[in-house]
């Protein structure tokens, strides 16, 4: 049997199984809705984009009469959620019984981000690894599961990737502002396929729209979120130290040196954070970016590396856009600090309340950042 019919029939059966489970409802037979030209394509049924969708007639335990119009997708890209959730509603607006009628879309597996924008269009939807939404009349189900057991190949695995993510980077500085891919390539310093590649991966996942003046960021916000589940810090090669010497002594030596050498650093973490967004006190521990070989940068500083008990940890940035947008306030602070982005990044799955204080240089200053952004682009 060819794939896609088979993912049909599976569906079907998940969805028979998910209504099953609400008391006093029954069910009629399934009928397919190839004769509605927005659920049903008139190409070949196993191209991976394809759409189908089905009818299942259901009485509520009040007795109420509905019909749930399902949308089946091979794929459950935000994007096309998206679509589909808008082929759906647009179905039904034009139905003389849409008092009547539910919409639900159905796909291999279904994000939290997929569910939230069928949430938005007051679209059920269900996968097969039982995440899952039905909502109308006294009918009431909703399901998530963690992981994701029908995991989906794609060409390019994630947008988050050191590469891929110079493009996502750019696009956080300022979302307001449209990118043409020629300029985002020469800017991200990528060559011009990948950063089509990473384009329509954003498009795909809903994270971008592309209208005449360029690429942007639907919700700058929550690609951030998502970019920090992916990153972690210790990512980055580290090298971790004990010197004698106050902090802020330890810091300012490590400035001195890097100037002389002509060496890109950056603190981070929070020895940044106490700079720019100081949230949590009395930590002692400092950590810094250093474009260099680290061992020797400890050897000429005189500081030792240990296994345990460090009070400075030296990092080696994996790509050289984690220093890109570096922070000088000599009026303030001396010394250099990474971009906001690339705090919050380290921030957010620091252990010691390191979520806080992202969420807390998100509010202070990132924000407000890109609403004066936006203020000016307007102006």
């Amino acid at each position: 049997m060819p794939a896609y019919r088979a993912h049909i029939e599976t569906v079907e059966a998940a969805f028979l199984e998910l209504v099953k489970q609400v008391p006093g409802v029954t069910i009629g037979p399934i009928s397919s809705s190839a004769s509605h030209p927005l659920l049903s394509y008139d190409t070949d049924i196993d191209q991976a984009d394809q759409i189908h969708g089905f009818e299942a007639p259901l009485t509520t335990a009040s007795g109420e009469q509905w019909t749930v119009i399902v949308l089946t997708r091979a794929s459950g890209e935000p994007r096309l959620i998206r679509e589909s959730c808008a082929r759906l509603t647009s179905l039904i607006k034009t139905n003389p019984r849409r008092d009547t009628l539910y919409p639900v879309v159905a796909a291999t597996y279904i994000s939290k981000r997929a569910a939230l924008i069928c949430k938005e269009m007051n679209v059920g939807y269900l996968d097969l690894s039982g995440n899952c939404r039905l909502a109308f009349d006294s009918i009431f189900i909703e399901k998530e599961v963690p992981e994701n057991k029908n995991v989906e190949r794609r060409p390019l695995r994630s947008v988050f990737s050191p590469k891929s993510s110079r493009v996502v980077r750019l696009l956080l500085e300022n979302p307001d502002r449209g990118w043409q891919v020629q300029d985002l390539a020469r800017s991200a310093q990528i060559s011009l396929g990948l950063a089509s590649k990473v384009k329509q991966r954003l498009l795909d996942l809903d994270f971008a729209s592309a209208p005449d003046d360029g690429l942007k960021l639907r919700e700058p916000e929550n690609v951030l979120a998502a970019w920090s589940c992916s990153y972690s810090y210790k990512d980055n090669e580290m090298l971790e130290c004990y010197a004698r010497g106050g902090q802020h002594e330890l810091e300012g030596h490590l400035n001195d040196y890097c100037n002389q050498h002509e060496t890109d650093y950056a603190l981070t973490l929070f020895s940044a954070a106490n700079r720019i967004a100081p949230f949590v006190r009395g930590l002692s521990l400092s950590t810094a970016y250093v474009d260099g070989d680290l061992r020797k940068v400890a050897a000429d500083l005189g500081w030792k590396p240990v296994p345990s008990g460090a009070n400075f940890i030296l990092l080696q940035p994996l790509d050289p856009f984690i220093l890109r947008g570096v922070q000088t306030d000599p009026e303030k602070w001396s010394g250099k600090v990474v971009s906001d982005i690339q705090l919050y990044l380290d921030l957010a799955n620091h252990k010691t309340r390191g979520a806080e204080a992202a969420e807390f240089l998100l509010e202070r200053r990132i924000l407000s950042n890109w609403s004066a952004a936006a203020r000016g682009a307007i102006t």
